[in-house]
């Protein structure tokens, strides 16, 4: 006991730093006796993390010292193999999109899609709200024939059959919506040809949406967003780096409150497309916001 305390003492002390401001978590019940899972049990909890993502991280610890022969405190694990991630190539894989997508302007209606591509965004998502299943039918037609000529890569958010029918480039889908899909409706999808997008919070999450092979993987919300309610805390840019590292055979998409200020940052991370809402859509002056987003991406 004394061994696996020493050393989920020592993760926390080496990584501390990288993941400060959040508060310990209750240790869940453990599903191994291994001494290093237990010891990254204790400190992944100690170091905030959630329940499910913490296991995760435990048994990815536990992983990489079977093949190593050593525990590593020092090294966060971020080897694709130790998470059960798809070998390369990857058996279950959507179409792919390009591996930088950019700014990525998340928007209302097609109006806001069409200023937006016009202005020259890469990516552009329609994340339109409506009980009313004509009206989304009529804006994702409206969206899909905003973008042409432009350039811009569309996704729709949710309504993956409308995407279909309309032509749309792909589709983004929130973690819930994934898991959802029937294995005939995630077939259907798949044979669509449309790209992928899938949110993530966290490693577990991660380690779910790479098993269907995704076109690119969202990772957020980064900072703290008045748009949604967010079931889980921000994640911040010390945890995004090491998503990004962990997932960096995907495209990477950093959503949720990011700023102009904190785009360094979040770039400094590796990702290769940041997705901003407020920034535009609140902006005095969107297409100047939009490119000088755009000019900070470059």
């Amino acid at each position: 006991m004394r061994d696996i305390t020493a050393l989920a003492q020592a993760i926390v002390s080496y990584h501390a730093g990288t993941f400060a401001g959040f508060a310990p978590e209750p240790v869940p019940t453990p599903t191994s006796q291994d001494p290093t899972y237990l010891a990254a049990l204790q400190a992944c909890s100690a170091l905030g993390f959630v329940a499910h993502d913490a296991e995760c991280l435990a048994r990815a610890w536990q992983a990489r010292a079977l093949r190593t022969g050593s525990a590593q405190p020092d090294q966060w694990p971020d080897e694709p193999q130790d998470f059960g991630l798809q070998n390369l190539p990857r058996a279950q894989q959507f179409a792919a999109c390009p591996q930088h997508l950019g700014l990525y302007a998340v928007m209302p209606d097609a109006q806001w899609v069409g200023r937006m591509a016009r202005t020259g965004v890469p990516t552009v998502q329609l994340r339109f709200k409506s009980d009313d299943a004509h009206a989304i039918r009529t804006e994702i037609n409206a969206a899909v024939a905003a973008v042409q000529g432009t350039g811009a890569l569309l996704f729709i958010n949710d309504h993956w059959r409308d995407a279909i029918e309309a032509g749309a480039y792909g589709i983004h889908l929130g973690q819930e919506d994934l898991d959802a899909l029937t294995a005939q409706e995630l077939q259907t999808l798949h044979r669509s040809g449309l790209r992928l997008g899938v949110s993530t919070h966290g490693y577990a999450e991660m380690v779910r949406a790479d098993a269907v092979g995704p076109s690119y993987i969202a990772m957020g919300a980064v900072f703290p967003t008045t748009l949604k309610k967010m079931a889980t805390a921000p994640q911040g840019v010390g945890r995004l780096g090491v998503y990004a590292r962990l997932m960096r055979h995907y495209p990477q998409v950093a959503i949720g409150g990011i700023s102009a200020e904190q785009f360094p940052a979040v770039l400094g991370t590796g990702v290769g497309s940041v997705a901003v809402v407020r920034a535009l859509v609140n902006a005095h002056n969107p297409e100047t916001s939009a490119a000088q987003l755009m000019a900070l991406m470059r």
